[in-house]
């Protein structure tokens, strides 16, 4: 984006009250792509929205349906919708304008709070994945998207959820190649390729936030359910509620925590969080299959690692990736 003071004020002119005056900033941290918090000031007083630009994103429609999606359906905390212009009449990109929901991001936090309030927000964490998962199912696997008539679809869909979650993993080992661990591309397919038969389908498809991670969090840590915004939904699939649940596990407790009691103790909060909508055994077969997640889960992080770090300093980058090159030996020796 050339001149995001321009682009926003097109946006408000065409789509705002009159405004005295407003100012934005980007936010620190979560969000993808061209995303303004936006302050205005209206016959004196004032007001806050977010603005999002398309930036290129060819499925851009699909998130603000899901926001509107969501939170007709559940009660996970989503920003509504204001505005959404897929063709506006001024010269910018598609957007859309939702409410602007307060709180510090859960990525910058994290690893500062103390026990209790990690607890609330890794049990509130499982509320939201058992609410969304008890009440959006699909017939198939698949990434998820809108056809002609603004229908929600299943991509592409297929019954084999392990084909289907190996050629995603996969394509985040290709993605190694020519980045800061290539020399582990060949090691990390073969063990995917040796431990890919213990995944299997275990219920019916249910709707996945595939980048439901701290940094894409809002939270108020004095509230009993502190997380207060869930951003970015424009990474959805059909998938295994197994699959969102692990995944949820890694990046909330593991990463954080070495102490095995800890992790212990935070992954049965997650579940107990889960439980209050639907049933949950985390029985051996599970535990085979949440190994098999994890390292699925780190693979995608270093597949990742260049843009999620290209404004880190050298040095930074070299901790980074020593950390995560001790996780994967870790995973590593977990896999079944």
């Amino acid at each position: 984006m050339s001149n995001p003071e321009r682009d926003i004020r097109a946006v408000l002119e065409e789509s705002g009250p009159d405004y005295d005056e407003f100012s934005f900033e980007r936010p620190t941290a979560g969000h993808q792509g061209e995303v303004f918090l936006v302050s205005l000031t209206v016959n004196g007083e004032k007001y806050e929205v977010v603005v999002k630009f398309q930036a290129g994103d060819p499925g851009f429609a699909l998130e603000p349906f899901l926001h509107d999606y969501i939170a007709d359906r559940t009660g996970i905390p989503v920003p509504r919708i204001l505005v959404y212009k897929e063709q506006p009449e001024l010269d910018v990109e598609p957007y859309f304008v939702t409410e602007r929901i307060h709180g510090r991001n859960l990525a910058e936090s994290l690893a500062d709070l103390d026990d209790k309030t990690h607890e609330a927000v890794v049990e509130h964490a499982g509320r939201i994945l058992g609410d969304v998962h008890n009440q959006i199912a699909f017939e198939g696997y698949g990434r998820l998207m809108l056809d002609d008539g603004g229908k929600l679809i299943v991509d592409d869909f297929t019954w084999d959820w392990q084909q289907f979650f190996y050629e995603s993993i996969s394509a985040s080992v290709n993605a190694f190649e020519g980045g800061p661990f290539a020399d582990l591309q060949k090691d990390a397919q073969q063990r995917l390729d040796e431990t890919i038969d213990v995944i299997e389908a275990t219920d019916i498809p249910r709707l996945v936030h595939d980048d439901f991670r701290p940094a894409n969090m809002l939270f108020a840590a004095d509230e009993r359910d502190p997380i207060s915004a869930v951003l970015d939904w424009q990474f959805v699939l059909a998938g295994d509620p197994e699959y969102h649940i692990a995944r949820t596990d890694f990046l909330f407790i593991d990463p954080t925590f070495r102490d095995a009691e800890t992790q212990k103790r935070l992954r049965e909060r997650l579940y107990a969080g889960y439980r209050e909508h639907r049933e949950f055994e985390a029985d051996e077969a599970y535990e085979h299959r949440r190994a098999v997640y994890h390292f699925a889960t780190l693979v995608w992080r270093m597949a990742g690692f260049e843009s999620t770090f290209a404004d880190f300093s050298g040095l930074a980058q070299g901790r980074y990736e020593a950390r995560f090159r001790r996780q994967y030996d870790e995973l590593v020796d977990r896999l079944p």
